[in-house]
């Protein structure tokens, strides 16, 4: 009888392989893959605010950050399951680099690839969403305007560290939905985390550039006032956040699970 998931030593050894396999495809294909992240992304991050538009006055803060948290794993089981390239979770294919698998120089460009793809993503569905005419009044775009708002004015620092936090559990919902064996282990292993850190407010980059231009393209005028700008979004908040996701998934997930199992391998393959 097969197990239904692999050993933690199995698994960093399946991600260093799914890395070297990321890296050697076309550009092309890394492109659509991108893109489709960004999709599926927003398509949790949309589903979210419907779901906490009106879900404090009824539950409370923290029952309406769960539910919120619930329903925004899905776009994490579509790029999981259906196959996506999300830059947040490709902070893990830092392995590969670390074991000599794949170039520094390679790692690199996949990011910012993936990073502009995801962008383009995220953006497609805030613009459709927003011209959809689901969100022109009501509890859903005062929601998604105080969202963004609240994003874009956090404190660099803050933002960092929420990023840091952020991606140290994505990533290992990729870890754990790589681990997984069967379709719903690798739902389960999506849930868990990416509900936790929706429910603990810390914060994503790809979902980000969705839920600031949706309040931006919802807003409309001038939101110097407020503090809800593109600057503020592209300074207070995507480039923090970037970075702290970068810092949450590669130190204290890829590095830390490369240290732990792999780190004599670098040497005998090199």
């Amino acid at each position: 009888m097969s197990r239904a998931f692999l050993t933690p030593a199995e698994t960093a050894q399946a991600v260093v392989e799914a890395g070297q396999r990321v890296l050697d495809q076309p550009l092309g294909r890394t492109l659509v893959l991108s893109f489709l992240a960004g999709v599926y992304i927003a398509f949790g991050a949309q589903l979210a605010i419907v779901v906490t538009s009106d879900a404090g006055s009824h539950f409370g803060t923290g029952f309406s950050r769960f539910l919120g948290g619930s329903v925004f794993s899905v776009g994490l089981m579509l790029v999981v399951v259906c196959g996506a390239e999300l830059f947040t979770g490709n902070s893990l294919l830092v392995k590969a680099a670390l074991n000599r698998r794949i170039g520094w120089d390679k790692l690199l460009e996949n990011w910012a690839l993936v990073i502009f793809g995801n962008l383009l993503g995220a953006l497609f569905i805030a613009w459709l969403i927003v011209h959809s005419g689901l969100w022109q009044s009501g509890p859903m775009a005062e929601r998604a305007v105080a969202i963004a708002r609240a994003k874009a004015t956090l404190p660099l620092d803050q933002a960092f560290i929420r990023g840091i936090l952020c991606n140290w559990l994505v990533c290992l919902a990729v870890v754990m939905a790589v681990a997984a064996r069967d379709l719903p282990g690798k739902l389960l292993a999506c849930y868990m985390p990416i509900m936790a850190f929706v429910a603990s407010g810390f914060e994503h980059s790809v979902a980000n550039m969705f839920f600031i231009p949706t309040g931006l393209l919802l807003q409309g005028g001038n939101g110097s006032e407020t503090g809800l700008t593109w600057g503020h979004f592209l300074i207070n908040n995507l480039l923090p956040v970037t970075a702290g996701n970068i810092v949450g998934g590669v130190l204290f997930v890829a590095g830390a699970y490369w240290y732990a199992y792999l780190r004599g391998q670098a040497t005998r393959q090199g």
